[in-house]
């Protein structure tokens, strides 16, 4: 059996370290919660320095070190520790140095008083709006602890949406890199060494590969302007994308792109359900939570359409039928959210639909993926056997010039 380690509180709140041969960590966690321990870390020795590379925030603190550490804090307050002494443990523990540095800057905050929610609100680049407003709220209602382990588990489930997207669209990336400078090397080194044998020789090439050896001599003699105006339009599109009417064209444009546009509107509405579920559940007021929730759905087009919904909730028409004059999200969304209203379990359906989306999201994006990775193949295949049709015809051809 392999050999875990990991970090844990007794009852005495003291940590205690070690290491115990399991089948796996729920295995352990398991043992440990038996012993009457609070398993804080778990890992395979060779697997406890490792962090995705890929998935760091630009504060150069990763999303799974915020999971652990709300995990962590969760776990040593249900525990019985005080903030205080939880966040000066978790300092002594954490591994990254930027955000060892932000737990004792916010380990100071509560020594001197602030909320937590707080001090963390100085750092949004690493906790977000939702982050702090849920532990606002949780501090607000003394639910801390309830909300310290909502928060984890929705932050685990929207890592773990995400994680599984970015797998699947892995191999299409590879195989579009691969095959694309497979494609380019051909073009700019070996045609032009077929293509000055052929013009030694002299004589009417066939047009494919005519065609082909333009494709090629432009390329060679001209990649400086179509790197340039490739990064210039690159350039000129982000720019314009970052701003408010550039965003929102762009977001109106995803929405539209076939079969695409449906995988970007299931992934706003499960994101958009399980922020408002989670922040409903943690005591914000419908009209707050609604406000948070419009900014963090991940597309301006439907972030703007979001106002008349508010300003509708405020009037008392609750959210489903704002949402259904919206004309933008799906039937069953504004059903599930219909049925919520009705039996008065709101966040629970909010969930719920979170929930039905996210697996429906799965499930779309491996069908789109098994399509795309043929088609890739197509058209990777189409573009090599043309290279190979006209490398061949002017080989057949050679017969025909005359010496």
């Amino acid at each position: 059996m392999p050999q875990f380690t990991y970090q844990a509180i007794d009852n005495q709140g003291a940590v205690i370290s070690g290491s115990m041969d399991v089948m796996d960590e729920r295995a352990l966690v398991d043992k440990l919660q038996a012993m009457g321990y609070y398993p804080l870390k778990v890992a395979r020795p060779e697997e406890k320095k490792k962090s995705p590379f890929f998935q760091f925030l630009p504060s150069g603190v990763s999303q799974n070190d915020i999971i652990a550490f709300t995990h962590q804090l969760s776990t040593m307050l249900n525990a019985g520790l005080p903030l205080d002494r939880s966040l000066a443990i978790l300092s002594e523990l954490e591994e990254n140095k930027i955000l060892k540095g932000i737990i004792s800057e916010l380990y100071k905050g509560i020594q001197a008083g602030k909320p937590l929610a707080q001090s963390m609100a100085a750092y949004p680049k690493v906790f977000s709006g939702i982050y702090t407003n849920l532990l606002k709220a949780g501090e607000a209602s003394g639910t801390l602890e309830p909300a310290l382990a909502r928060l984890t588990r929705f932050l685990e489930e929207s890592q773990h949406l995400r994680d599984e997207i970015k797998s699947a669209l892995i191999y299409p990336a590879l195989l579009t890199t691969v095959g694309g400078a497979a494609v380019a090397v051909m073009l700019v080194f070996v045609i032009p060494r077929f293509s000055e044998i052929f013009s030694d020789m002299g004589g009417v090439l066939p047009l494919p590969t005519r065609i082909l050896m333009g494709i090629s001599s432009f390329i060679v003699n001209y990649w400086w302007a179509i790197f340039g105006i490739m990064a210039a339009a690159a350039i000129g599109l982000i720019r314009y994308i970052k701003t408010d009417a550039g965003r929102l064209m762009w977001d109106s444009i995803k929405l539209k792109i076939p079969m695409f546009g449906m995988l970007h509107l299931k992934a706003v509405v499960s994101r958009f359900a399980r922020t408002l579920g989670t922040l409903l559940q943690s005591g914000l007021p419908i009209t707050e939570a609604m406000k948070i929730t419009k900014d963090t759905m991940g597309n301006a087009y439907l972030n703007q359409s979001m106002s008349p919904v508010i300003d509708g909730i405020k009037r008392g028409r609750g959210i489903a039928r704002p949402l259904k004059d919206m004309g933008r999200f799906p039937a069953l969304s504004i059903h599930l959210i219909t049925v919520g209203e009705e039996t008065g379990k709101l966040d629970d359906m909010l969930i719920k639909l979170a929930e039905a989306y996210e697996t429906d999201l799965r499930t779309s994006t491996k069908r789109f993926v098994s399509l795309l990775e043929p088609a890739l193949i197509l058209i990777m295949g189409a573009i090599v056997g043309f290279i190979v049709l006209s490398m061949l015809l002017a080989i057949f051809s050679i017969n025909e010039i005359p010496f």
